[in-house]
């Protein structure tokens, strides 16, 4: 499998870059020994050009699979003053350094955090947050919404429904201030469309559109990392 070809376990418009993973555990598996490697993501620069967000994912490959864990954080840069924020999600799995989770400590787990997009205004960042246990079908996504100007972070996910699996799609296009999931049950052929407020507000959205904003930036340090 090409490492370039992101093949994502939940068919989101998002990928992440599971065939990297899939890869660097198979090198693991090989060796036979412990060891970390990275992954930097691409660059998102936001629709005023004053911000950049990327994210930096960490796989620790035991030899089994259900023994390694992935863990990320994401980065918010101000390209004018050099200000970096480092931002996390508070979802169950997520290495939230603010939250403590015995759940996130479990081996096996995986928590991804990738940017999608900006807001149209460049004022808030909307990044997928895909979490779950390596060797299961357990995984799912949550949304993490950070405000640039109230360095307000808030994780969310499709509430008040019944669902096995969610996927972040973007921001709502009838409501900028709302994210899309679409979410469904295991063996289901059609699943419907949500919008969510920040608040976790649930709300059916058939008529809705996901939208995404910014531009991505694939730089040369993009992609597998050597372990540090």
């Amino acid at each position: 499998m090409q490492i370039g070809v992101q093949v994502d376990p939940l068919n989101s418009p998002h990928p992440v870059p599971w065939s990297w993973v899939l890869a660097t555990h198979a090198e693991v598996s090989r060796n036979g020994n412990v060891s970390a490697r990275y992954y930097r993501s691409h660059s998102l620069i936001s629709p005023d050009g004053q911000y950049a967000t990327y994210s930096r994912i960490k796989i620790k490959g035991e030899p089994e699979l259900y023994r390694s864990r992935i863990t990320s954080v994401m980065f918010v840069e101000n390209l004018q003053t050099g200000d970096l924020r480092t931002i996390t999600a508070s979802s169950p799995l997520a290495d939230n350094p603010l939250t403590s989770s015995e759940e996130a400590d479990l081996p096996g787990a995986f928590s991804i955090l990738l940017p999608i997009s900006w807001s149209n205004s460049s004022d808030r960042v909307l990044a997928r947050q895909f979490e779950g246990l390596l060797g299961t079908s357990d995984a799912s996504d949550y949304a993490l919404v950070w405000n640039c100007q109230q360095n307000c972070p808030a994780t969310i996910a499709p509430e008040g429904i019944y669902y096995n699996y969610a996927v972040l799609l973007g921001w709502s296009q009838n409501n900028p201030e709302q994210v899309l999931f679409r979410a469904g049950e295991l063996g289901e052929e059609h699943w419907s469309m949500w919008s969510v407020a920040l608040n976790g507000k649930t709300t059916l959205a058939a008529e809705d559109k996901p939208r995404v904003f910014g531009q991505i930036v694939n730089h040369v340090w993009a992609g597998p990392q050597a372990s540090w």
